[in-house]
């Protein structure tokens, strides 16, 4: 899954760069086509998802696999009109390495041990987002746009074949759904908890982006772009050593808890205008609950969601979390240019507090009252 999620890790700023630079359009059309991109992921998350629960791994994921090489292979073929008009069908194609891994997890490892694989796994992701923008920059650099995005193409289909050929379990036992019992309505199992749950998965993808893009335009308006790749490896690193923390620790803080301190702890760093170093430390202790945010949200998400329906759940944990990095940057960026990149902190909390305080509300809504079934000797 590590080798699955770093193209997943490519795709947008190699979009970008070939829009900007092979087709010469701009960075607003650039966003149109990777928005488009990331709409197909958060609609398709729980469709694929509800086929994982009732085909299996291998079918979707070599459909899935099939489909994401093609357009990849395809993309610097295609003029800019038709790249805006396949991207939400590529995205909805995309193979959901993040919501698949989890579901392995949740097969594989007992429940009281769920929280530290999880911990490793959302540790595994930042590890990706270390690596995976830098050596694309670096590739479409060093070749051809045609080229950059055909091999991640193939590297697309390449992981899709490895995911295919392992076949790990993603539901207890033979894997088959009919050994499971019959599927729950969608009303039994989507209930308060789980939705506040979603929207906490969210809100955090909401801060995060936000946070990004707010550092971004703090550090062009002094001019120190060039420090960013060392801010956002320490981004990364803090929120690794959070991750391995929430991980070893027999007894961690709730998911809400984590979720506001994350909101509230961004923002004051708008403060920390000057010198770069001083922004940078400034990051540190809201990074330092990302990664254990993500995984109280998806151990959460296991423990709640019925067996049956777990691969459509982590797809709609996968969508929320879409909606969020989709929501945040276009509110982060409103607030950066309609007052300063300090401002851009401060709504990212504000924004990432706001769906908190949503999902904590939706989570203390009781679930609904199943009808009562009457037993063969009290009916009529």
């Amino acid at each position: 899954m590590f080798l699955a999620r770093l193209p997943i890790t490519m795709n947008g700023i190699l979009m970008t760069l070939y829009i900007v630079t092979g087709l010469g359009r701009g960075y607003g059309a650039a966003g149109l086509v990777g928005g488009c991109v990331t709409l197909g992921m958060a609609l398709g998350a729980p469709l694929l998802g509800r086929c994982f629960d009732r085909y299996g791994l291998r079918p979707v994921v070599a459909v899935c696999g099939i489909g994401t090489t093609v357009f990849w292979i395809a993309a610097p073929h295609l003029p800019f009109e038709a790249l805006a008009v396949v991207a939400v069908a590529a995205g909805m194609l995309s193979v959901p390495a993040g919501s698949l891994a989890r579901q392995v997890l949740a097969t594989l490892v007992p429940p009281d041990e769920r929280r530290a694989a999880y911990s490793l796994d959302t540790i595994s992701i930042e590890a990706t987002f270390m690596i995976g923008p830098a050596a694309g920059i670096a590739a479409i650099t060093a070749f051809s746009p045609t080229w950059t995005l055909t091999a991640l193409g193939l590297l697309f289909g390449a992981t899709a074949f490895l995911i295919w050929l392992v076949n790990p379990p993603i539901r207890e036992g033979a894997g088959k759904a009919e050994e499971l019992g019959p599927r729950p309505p969608l009303r039994s199992w989507l209930t308060g908890p789980l939705i506040g749950t979603l929207l906490i998965a969210g809100g955090a993808l909401f801060v995060l982006v936000g946070t990004e893009l707010a550092t971004l335009a703090a550090l062009r308006a002094n001019g120190e772009l060039g420090v960013t790749g060392l801010i956002i490896a320490v981004m990364c690193a803090a929120s690794i050593a959070g991750g391995i923390v929430h991980g070893v620790v027999k007894r961690s803080l709730p998911q809400g808890v984590l979720m506001l301190l994350l909101a509230l702890l961004v923002m004051p760093v708008g403060l920390a205008d000057h010198p770069w170093w001083l922004l940078m430390l400034a990051l540190i202790p809201t990074n330092l609950l990302c990664a254990p945010t993500l995984a109280a949200t998806t151990e959460t998400v296991a423990r709640i969601a019925p067996p049956q329906v777990r691969g459509e759940a982590m797809g709609l944990q996968d969508g929320f979390t879409r909606l969020g990095l989709a929501v945040g940057s276009p509110v982060v960026g409103f607030a950066i240019d309609h007052s300063s990149p300090e401002w851009g902190f401060v709504a990212a909390g504000l924004g990432g507090l706001v769906i908190a305080a949503a999902g904590l509300l939706r989570r203390r809504t009781p679930a609904p009252t199943p009808e009562p079934v009457l037993a063969v000797a009290d009916q009529p």
